[in-house]
């Protein structure tokens, strides 16, 4: 039996419903009963039997940190597919993001290694890889983290939750971890969801930055995963960005295939600091969330590139154009309304 954590997310529902076509019993977790809907209504974009589909799941309310409700998951499992996670880059989140992304993600390795899974794979995310000084240099899986940058707390604990599951094969568990850039995907437009760009541009977003990083598709994400898991290939991790682009490029293009106004005015790296600035004296003394972390407006205006080279030869894999990608994400979106 397979199971996936994190069933109600993104990723989660994409790869739930590719998952279903191989006839495998699944079972998901999920944390709330409020959110399975969303599976439901991803489900539905392709399929007019979603209910029958969605049924044909086990769901079981867990917690990654609740060991109990993990141990009644992990019966009877064979392979995992780690989804979720606590996406978030507030700063004052940090001890909340590191007990989900981290603790939990050790918790899910050694029930693996308990239950004596034959394979995991981790949705990691290309945060939790090194940069370069020279932003023309393309960043690979070879590039190394460098923990005296100044990370996001969402990057922190990323590749803290990298090596548990690195500490997971040392102990005989076999993984694959992948990488994935900017996930681009439909059914979630609010929260830290990348979906949310799709509403935040619909409604009128006219500031554009020089910053520039990794895109790929949900479809070639779960394909990705549902390939590696299938294979011999064991404990190495894949980068999966299709295209790199600069900010302006991603947001007009968007802005086009939702019929609306691309952005025209630069958000200058000044601005940016005034901004995360005020947004940080609202967070103290109005108790405001955070929408703008200093580390946010730095990859803001960062040009980072990605080289997916290792992926496309090891599986031969060929990415979906991100324009594609935009074109049919923004359909879905309109036809959400």
């Amino acid at each position: 039996m397979i199971l996936v954590t994190g069933g109600t997310g993104l990723v989660g529902s994409h790869l739930l419903f590719q998952l279903l076509k191989s006839n495998e019993p699944i079972r998901a977790i999920y944390r709330s009963k409020k959110t399975l809907a969303r599976v439901k209504h991803v489900f539905s974009y392709f399929s007019d039997d979603a209910d029958t589909l969605f049924n044909s799941i086990e769901w079981v309310e867990a917690d990654l940190n609740n060991i109990p409700q993990l141990q009644h998951a992990f019966k009877g499992i064979t392979h995992v597919y780690h989804c979720a996670a606590m996406v978030s880059f507030e700063p004052d989140k940090f001890r909340l993001i590191r007990k989900i992304n981290i603790k939990g993600t050790a918790n899910i390795v050694n029930l693996s290694i308990s239950h004596q899974v034959k394979k995991l794979c981790y949705v990691s995310s290309i945060s939790a890889i090194g940069h370069h000084i020279d932003p023309e240099k393309l960043i690979d899986e070879r590039t190394e983290w460098n923990q005296e940058d100044d990370n996001s707390v969402y990057a922190i604990t990323k590749f803290g939750a990298e090596l548990e599951v690195w500490r997971g094969t040392q102990e005989g568990l076999d993984a694959v971890i992948v990488n994935p850039g900017v996930i681009l995907g439909a059914g979630f437009w609010n929260g830290a969801n990348s979906g949310s760009i799709f509403k935040r541009i619909y409604n009128g977003f006219p500031y554009y930055t020089k910053g520039a990083t990794g895109y790929v598709d949900v479809w070639d994400v779960v394909s990705v995963m549902q390939q590696l898991m299938n294979s011999t290939i064991k404990n190495e991790s894949y980068i999966l960005v299709s295209e790199n682009l600069n900010f302006k490029t991603f947001l007009t293009q968007t802005a086009e295939a939702l019929h609306v106004k691309p952005p025209s005015k630069e958000a200058k790296p000044w601005l940016l600091a005034v901004f995360w600035r005020l947004d940080r004296l609202q967070n103290i003394f109005l108790r405001k969330r955070r929408r703008l972390s200093k580390q946010a407006s730095k990859t803001a205006i960062s040009v980072t590139k990605y080289d997916a080279s290792k992926l496309k030869n090891t599986l031969n894999f060929k990415f979906k154009p991100i324009r594609k990608s935009i074109n049919e994400v923004s359909q879905l979106f309109l036809n959400d309304l």
